[in-house]
């Protein structure tokens, strides 16, 4: 069946709030290469589509300026180098934009298959998330069987999927969250013991649940807010990892010499504008060492809510709240 040359997006009228987020449309972008077409049938919502429609986040160079960095579908048109791909397979995939949309290209080296007994919407909440924690929290903060991590904002997308992953793998995770409610869902995710940071010191339950040691590994993305305590609540060789911003990214002045005299590592990073190869590196680590626990149920994404496409506008405004627990989908209807 021929492809229809254009398709309907989301397009940002303005940096601004949610409300700039409007219906549009555009061409049918055609596939690289090395890269395939996908009919998107579910997007994810994410921090950096709301940091890209605010204006604090532009795409990198060649990217496409739709927002949407994972999807879920179906291949409907392939590249001339992609070998690893049919048309008609299911795939979800770390795109570098373009997935508020009813088509976007992706990388092949970027895409997966969907796991065994997986549907869209649950295929299309791992990209963005999975990619993320696994680079940071496993590659760059190297948690290993019987260490012990603290994630930060654990009802989060990114949270959620490490505090699922961290216990997959034999590690120790603990939490925080903003209410209790968070803080329930966070243990019934796998967390050992999780915090309200709103009415607890995290720095002081840390050492008291770890009997003062302190944890190997924190992943933030608080950042600045949150600094000064993370290094308290390391372990010695402990690693900080931070993703994001969220409460600021200067420091006012603090004494550095723990860091040295702990053997602290701190570190941080971004996913978009990694290379292709550096991508397909840590989906191809997915593929091998994550993909099978999926298949097997023993992890999942938590959808906390469905819009469809044209209220995109509507979920933005929802991860702004905070109020969700788990990851936002935009679905596309045909």
């Amino acid at each position: 069946m021929a492809l229809p040359t254009t398709m309907r997006i989301i397009g940002v009228a303005a940096a601004g709030g949610p409300e700039v987020l409007r219906p549009d449309t555009a061409e049918v972008p055609v596939p690289r290469a090395d890269e395939v077409l996908i009919r998107v049938e579910v997007a994810g919502v994410n921090r950096p589509d709301v940091a890209q429609r605010s204006g604090a986040y532009p795409p990198p160079p060649g990217a496409s300026p739709i927002l949407g960095l994972e999807v879920a579908g179906e291949v409907v048109a392939t590249g001339a180098a992609v070998d690893a791909f049919r048309v008609g397979d299911k795939v979800c995939a770390l795109a570098n934009g373009g997935g508020y949309a009813e088509y976007c290209v992706a990388p092949q080296a970027q895409t997966l298959r969907w796991p065994q007994g997986f549907d869209a919407l649950r295929a299309g909440a791992l990209p963005e998330t999975y990619f993320t924690v696994w680079a940071n929290l496993f590659m760059a903060g190297r948690l290993a069987a019987g260490e012990t991590v603290l994630v930060h904002g654990g009802t989060s997308g990114i949270g959620v999927t490490a505090i699922q992953l961290a216990a997959a793998f034999g590690a120790t995770a603990y939490a925080t969250a903003g209410s209790d409610d968070k803080v329930a869902a966070c243990t019934g995710l796998g967390a050992a013991a999780a915090i309200n940071y709103r009415t607890q010191d995290f720095g002081a339950e840390i050492k008291t649940l770890t009997g003062g040691r302190g944890v190997d590994v924190i992943l933030d993305m608080v950042g600045a807010a949150y600094f000064p305590r993370n290094v308290r609540a390391l372990a010695l060789d402990g690693r900080l990892v931070i993703i994001a911003f969220l409460g600021g990214s200067k420091v006012e002045a603090m004494d550095l010499a723990p860091i040295m005299t702990r053997r602290l590592t701190v570190t941080g990073s971004t996913m978009r504008p990694r290379t292709t190869a550096q991508k397909g590196a840590i989906a191809a680590e997915l593929r091998d060492k994550v993909w099978p626990l999926l298949d097997a149920g023993r992890c999942a994404p938590v959808i906390h809510a469905t819009f469809p496409l044209e209220q995109a506008g509507e979920a933005h405004a929802l991860m702004e709240s905070s109020a969700h627990i788990g990851k936002i989908m935009l679905t596309v209807a045909r």
